[in-house]
């Protein structure tokens, strides 16, 4: 007689349901719209409050507000090419979409909801801000030592990427399946 909390080869151990489609739709969905709104609003409450240029500090030496718009990305890479942005940043949000039929995975939806509402956080500020539509400058506003001034989608986006990199290196695929390893190669045949 076996334990029944002994694995068994003739019992295999029951597999972990994976969530159901509806729920990480709805976390997709979620901290898309969470990393949006929160990014505009802040957008909001800064370019309302704040003259540009403007540095208040926050937690000295370590966090500052500083009103910056910025028309190139990361580091202000490529100011002379705003239009480059905002066709990647589309690119990229209906890329997210044709992934979602893929979705198996709660740590997925997660990155891919960050990732969505980021890159639609600053494509509203190159669609929509001044100088001119698809041509706009992005509001960044978060000031930390020796690095870029940033906004709340860019920390969405660099969180986003950072949680599909571990993804990839545990070997977690979009639907959720874990690829373990390299497959074993095939002998060949002369």
């Amino acid at each position: 007689m076996t334990d029944e909390l002994t694995p068994d080869a003739t019992h295999p151990s029951p597999v972990k349901p994976r969530p159901r489609r509806p729920l990480l739709m709805s976390l997709f969905a979620g901290f898309a719209v969470f990393a949006y709104v929160f990014d505009q609003l802040t957008k909001l409450l800064v370019t309302s409050t704040m003259v540009e240029g403007e540095r208040i500090p926050v937690l000295p030496p370590l966090l500052h507000w500083y009103y910056f718009r910025n028309s190139g990305a990361a580091f202000s890479i490529g100011e002379n090419v705003t239009w480059v942005f905002t066709i990647v940043m589309s690119v990229v949000s209906i890329a997210i979409f044709f992934q979602l039929r893929r979705l198996g995975s709660a740590w997925w939806a997660l990155a891919l909801g960050l990732l969505l509402g980021g890159a639609l956080g600053n494509l509203t500020d190159r669609l929509f801000r001044e100088p001119s539509f698809a041509m706009g400058h992005v509001v960044d506003f978060i000031e930390l030592p020796n690095f870029a001034i940033i906004n709340i989608a860019d920390s969405a986006v660099v969180s986003a990427v950072v949680i599909i990199c571990v993804l990839t290196l545990k070997g977690i695929a979009l639907d959720g399946s874990r690829h373990t390893g390299c497959q074993p190669s095939t002998p060949h045949h002369f």
